[in-house]
C-alpha cells in the first residue's frame, strides 16, 4: 500500500496548527500589548533518524529494487517546529487613565506572580485596595531594585488619598512630591528565551541563558500599546492555510482510494 498518505496527513496537521495560531492572533487583536505568533515548519526526512552506515543509496537506474533500497530516504514529512513570536511595536492609543502605561521601544514590564517573575507588554494597570500597582490579574508591577533584588521589596505602593501621580518617559514614578523609584524595564537581546504563559505574559525558558540589556524604551503615561496583529494579513494567511488544508484532504482521499483498490481489486486480477 502507498505510504504517501502519511506525507499528506502531516501536511494537513501542519496547516491545522497554523489555523489555530491565526485564530488565536485574531482573538487577541484588541488585547493591549499582544504580540502575534507565527507557526514555523520544517521538512523532516525519515532517513535522518537512521545511522549513516545503515542507509543504502541506490547506485543503479530506477527500478523496483532500487526503490526499496532507499529505506525511507525518498520520503519527507512536514514537521511543526514551533511558534515564533513577532515583537514588532504595536500602535499607541490615548486612554487618559494615569495608570495606563505604554512602552515605546524594546522592553518589558516586570510582574511578580506566585510562580515567579513574569514579563509583559500590557500596560493596562490599576491600583488595588492596598495602593499597590497591579496588572488586570492582580499581580504586582515591579520597580527597579537592582540585579537579584527580591520582588517583595520592589512593589509600587501609592497613597490612596494622593491623586497626583506621574510617571516620566524614563519610568520615574512620583506620587505628589514623593519619589517612588523607577519602573523595572527589561530587555533581552535574544527573544528566543521568552515563552508565552498566558494572561499576556512571558517567562524565561529554562534551557537558554538570557542576554539582559539596558532597555531602549520610553514610557508613555495615559496611553496603551495595541496588539501588532494585522487583520488583513491574518485573514489572508487564514484563506491560504484553509486552501492548502483542503488540498491535503483531497490528497489523503486519493491515497485512500488507491490503497482500497490495491487491497480489493488487484488480488482479483491474479
Amino acid at each position: 500500500m502507498s505510504k504517501g498518505i502519511f506525507t499528506a496527513v502531516s501536511g494537513a496537521m501542519a496547516q491545522s496548527a497554523k489555523l489555530d495560531t491565526i485564530a488565536n492572533n485574531l482573538a487577541n487583536v484588541n488585547t493591549p500589548g499582544f504580540k502575534r505568533d507565527q507557526q514555523v515548519f520544517k521538512e523532516y526526512l525519515t532517513a535522518y533518524e537512521k545511522e549513516p552506515a545503515t542507509i543504502t543509496v541506490p547506485r543503479v537506474p530506477a527500478s523496483i529494487e532500487s526503490f526499496y533500497d532507499a529505506q525511507g530516504g525518498d520520503k519527507s514529512y512536514v514537521d511543526v517546529a514551533g511558534t515564533y513570536t513577532n515583537f514588532e511595536q504595536g500602535s499607541l492609543r490615548v486612554t487618559g487613565n494615569k495608570f495606563d502605561l505604554a512602552i515605546e521601544g524594546d522592553g518589558l514590564f516586570e510582574v511578580a506572580t506566585p510562580q515567579g517573575i513574569r514579563y509583559t507588554r500590557a500596560g493596562d494597570f490599576t491600583v488595588n485596595n492596598e495602593g499597590t500597582l497591579v496588572t488586570k490579574q492582580g499581580f504586582p508591577v515591579l520597580k527597579d531594585g537592582g540585579e537579584g533584588a527580591p520582588a517583595e521589596g520592589r512593589m509600587i505602593k501609592f497613597d490612596l488619598n494622593q491623586s497626583d501621580v506621574s510617571i516620566s518617559p524614563e519610568g520615574l514614578i512620583k506620587s505628589g512630591n514623593q519619589d517612588l523609584g523607577r519602573l523595572a524595564l527589561t530587555k533581552f537581546g535574544n527573544k528566543d528565551v521568552l515563552r508565552k504563559v498566558g494572561s499576556n505574559m512571558y517567562m524565561l525558558k529554562e534551557n537558554l541563558e538570557p542576554q539582559r540589556e539596558p532597555a531602549n524604551a520610553k514610557i508613555s503615561q495615559g496611553m496603551l500599546e495595541g496588539s501588532n496583529v494585522n487583520i488583513v494579513r491574518e485573514m489572508t494567511d487564514m484563506i491560504q492555510a484553509t486552501r492548502v488544508f483542503e488540498s491535503t484532504q483531497k490528497a489523503i482521499s486519493a491515497y485512500d482510494q488507491m490503497n482500497g483498490k490495491a487491497v480489493n481489486e488487484i488480488p482479483k486480477l491474479k
